[in-house]
């Protein structure tokens, strides 16, 4: 977002990591926290066990759906955190993908977590996000 975010991209750091480094949000800016995504549909039913992929997809449009709710999209997204209940780094890397994929251009920081367990009952996949909105007025 001009003016109010702005992502930095440390020269001093590696080009490898497909994100900025960190993020700088310039007032006047409306916060917004964002749960967790999961990987539920609108029935509350996990979708795509053992999926990771395809549920990182859900947990994108999820994660979307509560940003618009909040009065936020994602390129508005400050920092994320997404979480892959896995030992594999694969998963790790595809769940990646997709996250990186919904963001397009806009490449806010972000942790990635391979994880033990999750809260509902075959998740793999949960995104958080924080987010900066221009306040208008």
């Amino acid at each position: 977002m001009t003016g109010t975010l702005h992502l930095i991209h440390a020269p001093e750091l590696s080009d490898v990591a497909e994100y900025a480094y960190a993020a700088r949000v310039t007032p006047p800016a409306r916060m917004v926290f964002t749960a967790g995504a999961c990987p539920l549909d609108a029935a509350g039913r996990t979708v795509a066990p053992g999926e990771p992929a395809a549920q990182a997809r859900q947990v994108m449009a999820n994660l979307a759906a509560a940003l618009a709710a909040a009065g936020a999209r994602l390129p508005d997204v400050v920092k994320t955190t997404v979480y892959v209940a896995t030992t594999d780094r694969a998963d790790l890397v595809a769940v990646w993908e997709v996250v990186r994929d919904a963001f397009g251009d806009h490449d806010p920081p972000s942790t990635l977590l391979g994880v033990t367990v999750l809260g509902y009952p075959d998740q793999l996949v949960e995104v958080e996000a924080v987010a900066a909105v221009r306040e208008v007025g």
